[in-house]
């Protein structure tokens, strides 16, 4: 066996859409929501369950369904923000108008990380069975952060500094593997969750 290269012509993407939310007080109203529900405050879950060695963090889940209740008018406004990343993202990438109607929010997390914590693994959005129905992840920083917590694509040595109101869409597959490297100082905060194909 030989490995042989094809021309990529002029065109390397990524596949990751940036966008920065507005107004920018949704970021506001998301910390505060975070901060002032310390009853459904829990620690960090991945695919593997509750273990710090992989993720260390402070999160709370929420299902879609709850986006309706009183009190969580801040999701509704982040997810109108959301869907217009999105239908730019669609409109970049063609192909994706036919399936674009069939996806759907699953649940998401709002997320905490104080000096120290980070998501350690290297992982991706879809790894298993159980999470075949992903198709794209996304995430919205919602404070700025000064020293360490970015997150990091390790297939493209890629950085991106958290900066309030900068949402990213990615792929969910393997070529997206990302970590969050260690925060240095002051907190980060963020609110993640996938695009998925509906139930």
């Amino acid at each position: 066996m030989k490995k042989v290269s094809i021309d990529s012509g002029n065109k390397s993407p990524n596949f990751i859409g940036s966008w920065t939310i507005e107004p920018i007080l949704i970021c506001d109203d998301l910390v505060s929501y975070f901060e002032n529900n310390l009853l459904k405050q829990k620690s960090g879950e991945s695919g593997s369950g509750v273990n710090p060695d992989q993720k260390d963090s402070v999160d709370i889940s929420i299902k879609p369904k709850e986006i309706i209740l009183p009190g969580n008018e801040s999701f509704k406004a982040y997810f109108d923000q959301l869907l217009e990343c999105y239908k730019n993202y669609v409109e970049e990438w063609t192909f994706l108008k036919e399936i674009s109607q069939k996806l759907e929010i699953s649940s998401f997390n709002l997320q905490r990380y104080t000096p120290g914590q980070h998501f350690k693994k290297i992982h991706a959005e879809r790894i298993s069975l159980d999470s075949l129905h992903r198709i794209f992840a996304f995430m919205t920083y919602l404070n700025d952060v000064e020293k360490g917590g970015s997150t990091y694509f390790s297939h493209y040595d890629l950085e991106v500094q958290p900066k309030k109101g900068l949402t990213l869409i990615w792929p969910a597959e393997w070529t997206h593997a990302h970590r969050g490297n260690i925060l240095r100082s002051g907190s980060k905060y963020i609110i993640t969750g996938w695009i998925s194909f509906a139930n």
